[in-house]
């Protein structure tokens, strides 16, 4: 036994030192203080009746353990719209893997990757579980930064990333559309991406939860590289109901047994109701029915408090950037005269009565120096995104 875990210490090696996720800490701020909460990213409005009565008609169904895999029926769902996306079939039996939501399927596959040593590239500013996740496998997370561009996006430089790739690049962690950002990458950079990612001979991994939460067209990855790509999806970013926790992988047999024989020593199965509600709702896609509606209504309203939090963070000096996608606006706000994100991010609910998340969280190395960004959720309901646009005018810098 190790010297330093003596006694009853039960903490491993792999999690000493690991910190408390930032949303929880700033979720329990929000909480204590009645801030308007701007930082957790999970929608206020109630799931659209038709979601509803999916998962009614689904409650009479079965209440048994799933296969592994997944329902049959959600894998063919999850290969149908894939295959659509793609521009092929998906095997539903050797493609596809139904997760625990998908954080499971992104700890999963770089589980099933990563061996000790390994590098793994991740684009930055980046979520902030993929830097954990890559050390918990052993392997080591290298940044790529994007850059914020004069008209107010961000942009990847492709040759940027493929000098950072080495020999000792295992994969890719690709995030499109972005969070924290909302970038959604042109289909040079995607190519751009793919083509270091063949001359490397890496994997990419292709985290695509806001697909349906784009404003703008989107460029699949895996379309260009399907034999080296694992591509992830969410029905709770897709749907609107984070608490549901439907994940997915889509990739090569290979890739996808492997993550599979991890899986079966973690959570095994994913509660049954809701994978048939989900198969059902998948289904409806791209059908001309209730579900796009759905899913239009889900956008229109995103993009109006998208940019009713845009007016506001600008009254109140901040610059923030503009997202094309998801549920996010990362803003500049270095006029508000702090240095220090995490400083200004505990004092803002007595200042302006507002919760948000640090930018450095979403850094590999969160120490490492940066202008102050901060993240701000717009998926709360209008009244909520439009109070706390408000509230932030309260920081205006002072002439």
């Amino acid at each position: 036994m190790s010297a330093a875990r003596k006694g009853l210490d039960p903490t491993a090696a792999r999690v000493r030192g690991m910190p408390e996720t930032v949303f929880a800490r700033y979720a329990r701020l929000a909480v204590t203080s009645g801030a308007v909460n701007l930082g957790q990213g999970f929608p206020d409005d109630p799931p659209a009746p038709e979601i509803l009565a999916a998962l009614a008609r689904a409650a009479g169904g079965g209440h048994q353990y799933a296969p592994r895999a997944g329902l049959p029926e959600l894998r063919a769902a999850i290969a149908m719209q894939a295959g659509r996306r793609l521009g092929r079939r998906i095997d539903p039996d050797t493609e596809v893997h139904v997760t625990v939501g998908a954080t499971e399927a992104l700890y999963a596959a770089i589980h099933a990757l990563v061996d000790p040593g390994d590098e793994v590239v991740v684009i930055e500013p980046c979520y902030d579980a993929y830097p954990h996740m890559v050390r918990l496998a052993g392997g080591v997370p290298l940044p790529v930064p994007m850059e914020a561009a004069p008209d107010g996006r961000w942009r990847l430089d492709p040759e940027r990333l493929a000098g950072a790739l080495t020999p000792k690049t295992r994969a890719v962690l690709l995030n499109d559309p972005h969070n924290p950002t909302g970038a959604v990458l042109s289909a040079a950079a995607i190519a751009g991406v793919v083509a270091a990612v063949r001359e490397t001979d890496a994997w990419l991994i292709v985290d695509e939860v806001y697909e349906h939460l784009a404003f703008v067209p989107t460029t699949p990855a895996a379309a260009l590289a399907p034999e080296r790509t694992l591509l992830i999806g969410s029905a709770g970013k897709t749907f609107g109901v984070t608490g549901w926790k439907i994940g997915w992988l889509v990739g090569p047999a290979p890739a996808v047994e492997a993550v599979a024989a991890l899986r079966q020593w973690i959570s095994y199965a994913v509660a049954t109701p809701l994978q048939a509600a989900v198969a059902e709702l998948l289904g409806g896609i791209g059908q001309g029915g209730a579900i796009d509606a759905a899913l239009a209504h889900q956008r229109a309203g995103l993009a109006r408090r998208r940019d009713t939090l845009l007016v506001g963070l600008r009254e109140a000096g901040a610059a923030p950037t503009i997202p094309d996608a998801g549920y996010f606006v990362f803003a500049d706000v270095a006029a508000w005269g702090f240095g220090d994100d995490v400083a200004l991010c505990d004092v803002l609910p007595e200042r302006a009565g507002v919760v948000a998340i640090p930018g450095s969280a979403f850094r590999v190395r969160p120490a490492a120096a940066a202008p102050t960004w901060l993240r701000f959720a717009f998926c709360r309901g209008d009244e909520t995104v439009a109070e706390g646009a408000r509230r932030l005018a309260r920081l205006r810098p002072r002439r």
